[in-house]
C-alpha cells in the first residue's frame, strides 16, 4: 500500500528539499514501520507523528492513502527562546517567529492577569518545555499550520501582563484560529504549571495527555 509522508524543516532538508515522499508499505504496517523505512531521513531526530492530521503513536496502524506527517521539534532549539520563560513575554517577537510566505493569516493569543494585583506561576520547566513543544507540533500537523509557537511565563506576573502567549500562522484564518485555540487549551490541560493567587494555589486538574483544561486564569 502507498502512504504519503510529509516532511518539515530539517527533515525536509535531509530529504533533499522534498516536502513529501511516497513510500510503499505492507498491509497492516504501523507508523513505526514507516519511520524505519525512512531511517536515512529521520535518523536520531526526535519527531512528533500525525496521521491524517491527528496525533499518532508509533504503533498506530496505517491504511492505503494515509498522510503521515513527521515533525521535528519546533521550540527550544538552538537560538530559539525556550517555551518556559522567567521574565516578560513578547507577543510581537513570537508572531514574527511564525510568519511565513504561505500564510494568509497569523493569529495571536495573550493570556493576562486580571482582577488581582499579581499572580505567581511555578513550573516543572524540564517537563513543561517539551510538553509545550509537543502540543505545538501536534497542532501544526492537525490543522495544517505553516508555523506555531507558544511561551509560558513563570514567577510573578503583574496585573495586565501576559502569563502565556500563542501564535499560529496558516494559509487561511480558520486553521490559524483552530490551531491557536487548541494550543492554549492543551497547555492549560497538560503542562505542569501552577498558579498562586493571594498566597493560595489555584486548584485545577491533574495534567496529562487526556486532561481537560485546568481552572483558573
Amino acid at each position: 500500500m502507498l502512504v504519503t509522508v510529509r516532511l518539515f524543516a530539517g527533515l525536509r532538508e535531509r530529504a533533499g528539499g522534498r516536502r513529501e515522499v511516497a513510500i510503499e508499505l505492507p498491509e497492516g504496517a504501523r507508523v513505526a514501520d514507516a519511520l524505519a523505512a525512512l531511517d536515512d531521513v529521520v535518523g536520531d531526530c526526535r519527531v512528533v507523528m500525525a496521521v491524517n492530521r491527528d496525533y499518532a503513536a508509533p504503533d498506530a496502524v496505517l491504511a492505503a492513502g494515509d498522510e503521515l506527517a513527521l515533525i521535528p521539534p519546533v521550540s527550544g532549539g538552538a537560538g530559539e527562546p525556550p517555551p518556559v520563560v522567567d521574565g516578560p513575554l513578547s507577543l510581537d517577537a513570537l508572531a514574527a517567529r511564525v510568519r511565513d510566505p504561505r500564510a494568509g493569516a497569523v493569529v495571536t493569543f495573550s493570556g493576562v492577569t486580571r482582577d488581582v494585583p499579581k499572580l505567581d506561576y511555578e513550573a516543572y520547566a524540564e517537563m513543561a518545555g517539551p510538553v509545550i513543544a509537543e502540543i505545538v507540533a501536534a497542532a501544526i500537523a492537525r490543522h495544517g499550520l505553516c508555523a506555531a509557537a507558544a511561551q509560558h511565563r513563570v514567577g510573578e506576573v503583574a496585573l495586565g501582563e501576559a502569563s502565556v502567549i500563542v501564535a499560529a500562522s496558516a494559509p487561511h484564518r480558520g486553521e490559524a484560529f483552530a490551531g491557536a485555540h487548541e494550543i492554549i487549551d492543551a497547555i492549560k490541560a497538560r503542562a505542569p504549571l501552577w498558579t498562586r493567587e493571594d498566597g493560595e494555589w489555584v486548584e485545577g486538574t491533574l495534567p496529562g495527555p487526556s486532561a481537560s483544561p485546568a481552572a483558573g486564569r
